[in-house]
């Protein structure tokens, strides 16, 4: 494992050491981190799904959507 430090005021400090018997700050913080890391490859992931779907140029014809209504609700 590595160390990574941060600097907080001083008051932060102060309150957080009134609940260091209830909360494991560190993994609180280690938690925090690797969900942000996550949520951050999600977005870079999705924004590389999406500019590969533009280059595809994809596109729906027009009157599908009616269509594709009709036949779910004639098939019933």
């Amino acid at each position: 494992m590595s160390v990574f430090s941060v600097k907080i005021k001083r008051e932060l400090k102060e309150k957080m050491e009134k609940y260091k018997d209830r909360i494991n700050w560190s993994e609180e913080i280690r938690r925090f981190i690797e969900l942000k890391i996550k949520e951050l490859e999600a977005e870079k992931n999705f924004e590389r799904i999406f500019e590969e779907l533009k280059k595809a140029n994809w596109s729906i014809p027009n009157g599908f959507s009616v269509k594709s209504v009709r036949e779910d609700r004639d098939s019933s």
